[in-house]
């Protein structure tokens, strides 16, 4: 038999293959174990059991990588408010006729609308069953304009930059240079416990490997769109001898934790494709229709691994899904027609499938029990470039499902004056929220006890709101 090193494969080189194939962005840059002994996790009272779900909850991140233009995602639709956003974001400013409006339930004095491309998320908001959160974005700290501008308190590292934000997204940990796991993965090693048994993981991501779900118990586990990732050439003798070369390569110790949490991932794949197929096999259980993008297509498939999660004996889930093409510096807009562009078909995909994947998780009964929400690297400049903006820092986020208090925007609204006092320079505004107090809310809702939160947002301390209210 020949060896692995026969086929000129090292496992490093196999990796990093791997890594390639998955698109991978944002790598850690290194990796060390964080301990979760003792934490136990509980469940919400409010909780509902539909048939074959007791319990049941999943967790959908929806991650925008590029960073969304939020600022034209939630625009001002009052007079006084829209022609400051008018004159300040001048080429990119839509037209106020075309806004969607909204009505939340609770008001700072002034009106905002929605993207023209989105009314779907317009009557998921309508319903209750979609809410906004405001001005949210990396923090070491709470930060003034006055405390960034002097540099008196630690800043997240290497603001926008793309990779770093995402990696900081994805940790919760902004002013860390030695990342460890991701906070999905930490919110995984702690509520594992919830679930029967652990042939297939809890962790799924629909995206290839990612920084989110990287945790020290749980490896995250990698499915396409179209299922079970099948490996290439396990057929004939070349196959079987490759297939023997890979589980040998994937079961050697690796210092590097990430490598061995993609290692982990692709051994799950190998090991498990067979099983979940068959599971998948069945009639597909729900009637929405989806959109044939990417997005959609992955999202589809939650749906059917949330239907399924009682034959994989899961109470928990998390998944992971991504798509890209959000950095915006030319193109965001059709000139002459502002309402359309690139910014507007991804928006529109966003509002589509997350407009399908609610009518899905409907029809299943599971509604209630699966909450989907976005994240991005950073929001983008209120001014532009001429076609348009620029990496921002704080954005607005979307909660999805039928447990979020929906129809409201929680956090605070930028002034939107440049220059004032939210403006770090052409409209890069100062979060109001942190990513960390985001994050805690639905970890909270997930059924992790508030004491425990600080093993999975380790500072979570520093701020004032371990629960921003838009869960139920």
């Amino acid at each position: 038999m020949n060896s692995p090193s026969s086929f000129g494969l090292s496992r490093r080189k196999f990796i990093g293959s791997c890594c390639a194939a998955v698109g991978t962005t944002g790598l850690l840059s290194a990796l060390a174990q964080l301990r979760l002994i003792g934490a136990l996790a509980e469940p919400s009272p409010s909780a509902t059991t539909p048939a074959g779900h007791p319990d049941y909850r999943a967790l959908v991140c929806l991650f925008l990588a590029g960073g969304n233009d939020a600022n034209n995602l939630i625009v001002p639709a009052d007079a006084a408010t829209y022609a400051t956003y008018a004159k300040g974001r001048g080429a990119l400013a839509l037209p106020r006729e075309s806004l969607l409006g909204l009505t939340p339930h609770t008001s700072d004095g002034r009106a905002f609308g929605l993207h023209p491309a989105t009314p779907e998320l317009r009557d998921l908001f309508a319903s209750g069953k979609l809410a906004v959160l405001a001005n949210v974005g990396t923090l070491a700290v709470p930060t003034t304009k006055a405390q960034f501008q002097s540099k008196s308190v630690p800043l997240p590292n290497a603001l926008f930059s793309h990779n770093d934000q995402q990696v900081q997204w994805q940790s919760s940990l902004p002013d860390s240079k030695l990342f460890t796991t991701g906070w999905g993965g930490r919110l995984a090693d702690l509520t594992n416990a919830f679930n029967e048994n652990n042939t297939i993981s809890m962790s799924i991501s629909l995206a290839g490997q990612n920084s989110f779900q990287v945790g020290k118990q749980v490896t995250q586990y990698a499915v396409s769109h179209n299922g079970a990732i099948q490996p290439n050439a396990t057929g004939g003798n070349l196959g079987a001898i490759r297939s023997k070369a890979r589980r040998e390569l994937l079961g050697t110790p690796d210092e590097n934790l990430f490598a061995t949490a993609f290692a982990g991932l692709t051994k799950d794949a190998v090991m498990d494709s067979a099983l979940l197929s068959s599971i998948l096999s069945k009639e597909i259980p729900f009637k929405a229709e989806f959109p044939k993008s990417n997005l959609g297509q992955q999202l589809r498939m939650i749906a059917r691994l949330a239907a399924v999660a009682p034959s994989l004996g899961l109470r928990r889930q998390i998944f992971f899904a991504r798509v890209g093409g959000w950095d915006l510096h030319d193109h965001q807009v059709v000139a002459g027609a502002t309402a359309t562009g690139t910014h507007a078909k991804l928006l529109a995909d966003v509002s589509q499938s997350l407009a399908a994947f609610a009518k899905a998780t409907g029809e299943l009964g599971i509604g209630d029990q699966v909450t989907a929400f976005t994240a991005s690297d950073f929001g983008r400049t209120w001014t532009t470039n001429g076609d348009g903006s620029d990496h921002g820092w704080g954005s607005h986020h979307l909660i999805m499902g039928g447990a979020v208090k929906g129809g409201d925007i929680y956090g605070n609204m930028p002034d939107f004056v440049l220059n004032g006092p939210d403006d770090t320079g052409r409209g890069r505004w100062i979060p109001t929220t942190s990513v960390d107090e985001y994050n805690a809310t639905l970890a909270t809702w997930f059924g992790v006890k508030t004491a425990d939160l600080p093993m999975i947002l380790p500072n979570l301390s520093r701020f004032a709101h371990p629960n921003l209210g838009f869960m139920a």
